[in-house]
């Protein structure tokens, strides 16, 4: 067999864009594995993607969309030792995994976490790489207010679990009361709907204006209400813009209350780069999951097939976590 079944991008539009061809199977070049792919998770990104808004890095594939993916091992190239065929691994890419077969560098591999499925294990790169990066950045310590925006995304779950196993005090937010409700069986302390005109004056109330982080994963119109909201020496990541790329900032109060503020993201990183992060993340959170004090938030998987279905499922915005797609 000398090709794969990919889902790919010929032209950008909606859903309804997402097509099935036919792509040779990548050979593993030096230092890579191929991995063949059992399951993979949406994300805003592909969605992005699949609309032309957010082209894919050079050295990826540019048809083939996808961030993430779970499966075995079917090939390493001579130079690689430390991944073998067989093995069940999962990690974050920079395009191509909406395929049965993806590259990767041996160093950007992740184990799949004892007793988990490829289904769960495909909703963990993205959002808990992210998330463990971004609080990092932040610097959450036990018994710090930490603010997240989205809390029921696919990053916000894991940043408000990741967060609640350092001991940090968590304030969630979502447009919609039920996702509130689900998230404070996560470790949520208190929520609050983005939709209030009072949000922040109740953020405020409930840390007693002592919120010192804040991970912002939809920007927009509420990045200068964060900002506002943040204490003195407050620091703010940015990790995604889902509700506009721009914003009406006030300087002064960055100024005044010598605010730190960071975007990040990780598709656009060098290897080097994500091979750092992803090895910390072994490090310091894959445990985790075996000693089940953190899990992947699945909201529902779709077969390969309907991965049209899937990407009209995550524009609205019912989802609470990971959409996943089942590949075999």
């Amino acid at each position: 067999m000398t090709s794969m079944r990919a889902c790919v991008l010929e032209r950008f539009g909606g859903p309804e864009v997402l097509e099935f061809g036919h792509r040779p199977i990548p050979v593993p070049d030096r230092g890579e594995v191929r991995v063949k792919v059992h399951a993979f998770g949406i994300n805003r990104a592909d969605v992005l993607q699949r609309r032309g808004m957010y082209p894919a890095p050079p050295d990826a594939p540019q048809d083939i969309p996808g961030l993430e993916y779970a499966g075995e091992v079917d090939a390493v190239a001579d130079d690689v030792r430390r991944v073998g065929v067989g093995d069940r691994v999962m990690g974050i890419v920079g395009g191509g995994a909406y395929a049965e077969y993806v590259t990767i560098p041996a160093s950007h591999v992740v184990s799949v976490p004892p007793g988990r499925s490829f289904v769960d294990a495909a909703a963990i790169p993205e959002a808990f790489i992210t998330a463990y990066d971004a609080l990092e950045r932040l610097g959450v310590v036990s018994g710090q207010w930490l603010l997240v925006h989205a809390v029921g995304s696919g990053v916000g779950t894991a940043a408000l679990q990741l967060a609640h196993h350092r001991g940090a005090r968590c304030i969630g937010t979502s447009r919609t009361a039920a996702k509130l409700e689900v998230a404070k069986t996560l470790g949520l302390e208190f929520g609050v709907q983005t939709t209030k005109r009072d949000w922040v004056q109740t953020a405020r109330e409930i840390s007693g204006d002592a919120v010192r982080a804040a991970l912002d994963l939809v920007g927009g119109e509420l990045f200068s209400a964060t900002l506002d909201l943040l204490a003195n020496r407050g620091r703010l990541v940015l990790v995604g813009i889902t509700a506009g790329p721009r914003a009406d900032v006030d300087l002064a109060v960055i100024l005044r209350r010598r605010l730190s503020i960071e975007g990040t993201v990780l598709r656009s990183r060098s290897k080097g780069e994500k091979a750092a992060v992803i090895q910390s993340f072994c490090e310091h959170v894959l445990h985790l999951f075996a000693e089940n004090h953190v899990r992947p938030v699945i909201d529902r998987v779709f077969p390969f097939e309907r991965i049209a279905e899937a990407h009209a499922y995550m524009e609205s915005n019912a989802s609470f976590g990971k959409i996943v797609v089942k590949v075999a």
